[in-house]
């Protein structure tokens, strides 16, 4: 089988039917598109978007991983109501563009979203997005030579997970808990990589943080300058891992890979 994987669109639509488009996959009638997670929020389409992913789920050509922006966008609807009546401004809701993503799909002003939030709260819960994209997602999805996955494959982190001796290979990653999945999709899978969290004999691939990560951490390609890291966004590919987010708000392009196994 023939996969186009991508990662991280965050409602770039138009770019990433670009990155599609000039792969080959609305040409290749035998292909598969993998997308590792965060489907939404940041971009200023997320009804294009949305309504893509659920046309591909009806045509079967889609498989979806879940991301942590799915989970995001998930708990702000459920606590709707809750987060309009303490303050929603400024929080990670806020931040992230979670509340941003549903103003848009709402085509509502945030003083509409607290005058009517459980009108506005049964309107999400009927649209494609949670109706059909939401509930095909999945904690990952395997072939005999890859795993795709969102942050990383479930570790054991004790302590610290940003210093190398607490975060160690768990075996049984595939049995992990709900819990244990929700926290690896927050993790950096190169950083997790380079402290021997591999899957033998497979390449896992993922998204969330930008690939410019590995080039300049792990590669040393790219350096520190007063405003970060000057950034290399194209996929991150070493023994065992592939990372593809482009972070496409800042580079301007999604990374899609074409894979056949």
């Amino acid at each position: 089988m023939r996969y186009y994987v991508v990662s991280d669109v965050h409602a770039f639509y138009d770019e990433l039917v670009k990155a599609l488009k000039d792969k080959g996959f609305f040409e290749d009638s035998d292909c598969k598109l993998i997308i590792c997670g965060d489907l939404l929020d940041r971009g200023k389409q997320p009804i294009e978007m949305q309504n893509f992913v659920a046309e591909l789920l009806e045509q079967d050509r889609v498989i979806l991983v879940r991301g942590n922006h799915e989970d995001l966008l998930e708990e702000l609807t459920e606590n709707l109501e809750e987060w309009m009546q303490t303050g929603i401004r400024y929080t990670h809701h806020d931040t992230n563009g979670t509340l941003d993503t549903v103003l848009k799909m709402l085509n509502v002003s945030y003083e509409k979203l607290y005058m009517y939030t459980s009108a506005c709260q049964r309107r999400l819960y009927g649209m494609p997005f949670f109706k059909t994209v939401l509930p095909a997602m999945r904690n990952y999805y395997e072939t005999p030579n890859y795993v795709f996955v969102h942050g990383w494959i479930p570790s054991v982190t004790v302590g610290n997970p940003y210093d190398p001796t607490n975060i160690l290979p768990y075996a049984d990653w595939r049995n992990a808990t709900s819990e244990q999945w929700r926290l690896s999709r927050w993790l950096n899978g190169m950083f997790a990589f380079s402290c021997g969290v591999t899957e033998p004999n497979k390449t896992v691939v993922c998204g969330h943080i930008r690939a410019s990560w590995g080039h300049c951490k792990l590669e040393g390609n790219g350096y520190l300058s007063g405003r970060g890291y000057v950034h290399d966004y194209t996929p991150f590919v070493a023994k065992g891992i592939m990372a593809i987010d482009a972070c496409t708000k800042q580079s301007g392009f999604v990374n899609c890979v074409v894979i056949d196994d």
